[in-house]
């Protein structure tokens, strides 16, 4: 027999994918405004924008890996990000199929100008934690990304959710 006169019920004020993805999309949301309104850059754009902050060459299949982006997401985000001069690409000589992606001297300045901003954004956004707060934030997500990193290895992870307990 089973729980069939039980119904299951999902508070997801309580639940922890759910309270990561409200927050996280309430995040981009308006960290986004500062970026569309100020720099008329989309969401897309800001992220391999990012990632061409941190390193200086970067092809848009490493932007999809590392951000979690779509291809198609992706490549018109360097389409646009190309038409104003703000990435530029060169072809690699050992594999034509692959492009590297780079910052224009007009997208370094624009760069420039947007990292202080994100960062000045993010200090206000977190000025209400402490220190240690902040570090532990940034500890407990390592160790839930790793947990999850060896979920996903594990060869059953597909086949569905675990009941616990």
């Amino acid at each position: 027999m089973g729980n069939s006169g039980i119904k299951a019920e999902l508070d997801l004020t309580h639940f922890l994918p759910y309270r990561f993805n409200h927050l996280a999309e309430r995040i981009s949301e308006t960290l986004s405004s500062i970026y569309e309104e100020q720099f008329d850059i989309s969401i897309a754009e800001w992220r391999v924008l990012a990632w061409l902050s941190f390193q200086d060459v970067v092809t848009a299949k490493q932007i999809c890996e590392s951000a979690h982006m779509d291809k198609a997401r992706v490549s018109r985000a360097v389409r646009r990000l190309e038409a104003r001069g703000i990435v530029y690409r060169t072809t690699s000589e050992e594999d034509q199929r692959v492009q590297f992606l780079r910052l224009t001297d007009h997208g370094k300045a624009l760069v420039n100008e947007l990292v202080p901003a994100a960062r000045g954004w993010e200090a206000r956004l977190v000025e209400t934690l402490t220190a240690k707060e902040y570090r532990d934030l940034f500890m407990i997500m390592s160790k839930l990304e790793r947990q999850l990193k060896r979920m996903e290895a594990e060869p059953e992870y597909g086949a569905g959710l675990h009941q616990t307990g």
